[in-house]
């Protein structure tokens, strides 16, 4: 759970804080080619992690999320989903985060409130890809984008965070506009085809895809994009609102 405040380990007694509570994003956006998502590594510890943080005491739950996610990608106005839960015992391993705040000069007593069990409220956002600028937190030295099928160890249970919220995400693909987030304004059949292939990792036969896109009802079309030959020039789509 990457912190979203500078004075977080600061604050001896969490007093500002709902303690015990945490979220954390799996930020999937969409390159082109592949699906990723972005991870934040801590200083100094080789520890990888989910951005997330901590719910300030009259703050809602979702502006806490929106807050960090803000304050990583530096977009507002974020698809965000809740996709569940995670709060077994097996999860509260102190020495993790007593490594991460050392690691960053901040010696802390064993009854820090930021060494308690936490129960962490997971969540995916969907973002334009070509848009964010990621940013780390204060304990981080980066924040990049990795493909979802080749992502380095994760801390704790983030490995699981993930797996569920990709799970989510497939299993919304046919409820919710899905590409809506992940793709530009207006976009070709292909390149809408590939955001559904990157999500489920596996292929799609085309005119299937098609066909079932177009009965749906949830697309305009207008001109065609011309990068070529003319006769091969696709048409471009969006979303109706």
């Amino acid at each position: 759970m990457a912190t979203t405040k500078k004075n977080v380990a600061e604050d001896t007694s969490g007093d500002g804080y709902l303690t015990h509570i945490a979220y954390d994003s799996v930020v999937f956006g969409f390159s082109g080619e592949k699906l990723k998502i972005l991870l934040m590594e801590y200083h100094n510890t080789g520890f990888f992690a989910l951005p997330g943080g901590f719910v300030m005491q009259e703050e809602n739950l979702n502006d806490a999320v929106r807050r960090g996610l803000k304050e990583r990608t530096g977009l507002d106005n974020i698809y965000l989903e809740q996709c569940y839960v995670f709060g077994d015992v097996s999860r509260f391993k102190p020495e993790v985060m007593k490594t991460i705040l050392y690691a960053n000069g901040h010696n802390v007593p064993d009854n820090h409130w930021l060494l308690g069990r936490f129960i962490t409220i997971a969540y995916y956002a969907l973002i334009n890809y070509e848009h964010v600028k990621p940013t780390p937190d204060a304990l981080s030295d980066s924040c990049t984008w990795y493909d979802v099928d080749d992502l380095p160890a994760l801390m704790l249970d983030h490995k699981d965070i993930v797996t569920k919220a990709l799970q989510t995400l497939q299993a919304n693909l046919d409820r919710k506009l899905v590409g809506m987030n992940l793709l530009p304004a207006r976009f070709t059949m292909k390149a809408l085809q590939q955001v559904y292939e990157a999500i489920l990792g596996e292929p799609i036969r085309r005119t299937t895809f098609q066909r079932k896109m177009l009965s749906l009802g949830i697309l305009k079309r207008h001109g065609k994009h011309f990068s070529g030959s003319a006769n091969k020039a696709p048409y471009l789509y969006s979303f109706k609102k």
